[in-house]
Formats: structure tokens, C-alpha cells, sequence
């Protein structure tokens, strides 16, 4: 499948996730962690724990600033809200189904591939005069030195050279759309228009 094709869908499928609540969520969420833990064990992992600081902080500020009836009736000025967890609950709820995507997206859509279909997408903004080509080259060696301050090399130096000679240069591939892409695009538009209207 088009990398552009792939992206495009699990764009869809986040914004879809943020339209969810209640049980669909829940199943949804339990879902997307298993399968996350399935398929990007690490990445999952590695993710949940950078973002640690962002979910205490919305279940905070939703939990304590919401107005609503107290959790704790004994005491009402210390207690959060009814509303206000339950608030605090979905929203971390999409966030954590988000990272789950995210984490997939990242452990089986290689470096190239990504920055391919990112600039598919954004291809059609040329006219405009956004760089596309320059944004998405910039992108793959933004996501290049990102591996390499992970695998040790943290000198931006070190990255540009390597015993005075410069690294491989760095190509942006194309991919080229097949009638399957085109038969799955179809659906998602004649999906799309179906719900909207």
C-alpha cells in the first residue's frame, strides 16, 4: 500500500478515535494497548513514558478544575469532581489510544517510507509555494539524527562526518499509487461523504 495512502488512513482513524467515548472507547483503548504491546512493545513503552508528566497533567487540571459534584463528599474543597474525572478518564483514554497508533506507525513504516508519503500528501500544497520536496528531505534528516543520538552518536558533528567524509547522500523516493490504493481511497471518500451527509 501507498505510504501517503497509509498515512492518510491513520490519520482518519486518530481523528475518528477523538469523536469516541464511553464503552466504544474503552474497548477501543484496551484494544490498541494490546495490540501495541503486541506489535511495538518498546516504542509503546518508551512513548507512555515520555508523555507521563502530559497524562498527570490533564488528569489534574480536568479532575480538580472541572466544576461539578464532589468525588468526596467529606470533603468538597479538596475532592475532584464527578464530571471532571470522567473528563480526565476519555481524554487520556484518546491520548493513550494515539501513542498506541503513533508507536505502530513508527515500528512498521520505515524512515523512507514515512517521509515519502508525508510528502505525497503534502505534495499538492507545491502550488501554494511550500517546498514540499526541501520540508520532507529536511524531515528524513531531522529522523536520521534522531537514531543516531539514540544509538550514542549525540555530536551533530560526528552525524555530518565521519572521518572527513561526508555521510551517504540522502534520497527522497517516490511511490507510485496501484489501482488497489486507488480502489481503497475510493471507499474511505464514498465512506466519509456517507457519514457528512
Amino acid at each position: 500500500m501507498h505510504a501517503g495512502l497509509i498515512l492518510f488512513l491513520w490519520g482518519c482513524g486518530v481523528a475518528s478515535v477523538q469523536l469516541l467515548d464511553g464503552r466504544a472507547l474503552l474497548l477501543l483503548t484496551v484494544a490498541a494497548l494490546l495490540l501495541a504491546l503486541v506489535a511495538a512493545r518498546v516504542r509503546i513503552g518508551r512513548l507512555i513514558r515520555r508523555v507521563r508528566v502530559l497524562f498527570l497533567a490533564i488528569i489534574l487540571l480536568f479532575a480538580w478544575f472541572t466544576p461539578g459534584e464532589a468525588l468526596l463528599a467529606a470533603w468538597p474543597s479538596l475532592s475532584p469532581t464527578r464530571e471532571g474525572v470522567g473528563l480526565a478518564l476519555t481524554h487520556s483514554a484518546r491520548l493513550l489510544v494515539v501513542m498506541c497508533c503513533v508507536a505502530m506507525l513508527l515500528q512498521h513504516l520505515p524512515t523512507d517510507r514515512l517521509v515519502s508519503g508525508l510528502h505525497a500528501l503534502f505534495r499538492p500544497l507545491r502550488f501554494s509555494g511550500l517546498p514540499t520536496e526541501r520540508l520532507a528531505l529536511r524531515l528524513m534528516l531531522v529522523l536520521r539524527y534522531v537514531d543516531d543520538a539514540r544509538g550514542g552518536r549525540h555530536d551533530w558533528r560526528t552525524w555530518l562526518m565521519e572521518e572527513g567524509e561526508l555521510q551517504a547522500p540522502v534520497h527522497l523516493s517516490h511511490e507510485y499509487m496501484g489501482w488497489r490504493d486507488g480502489l481503497v481511497l475510493a471507499g474511505l471518500i464514498a465512506v466519509i461523504g456517507w457519514w457528512a451527509w
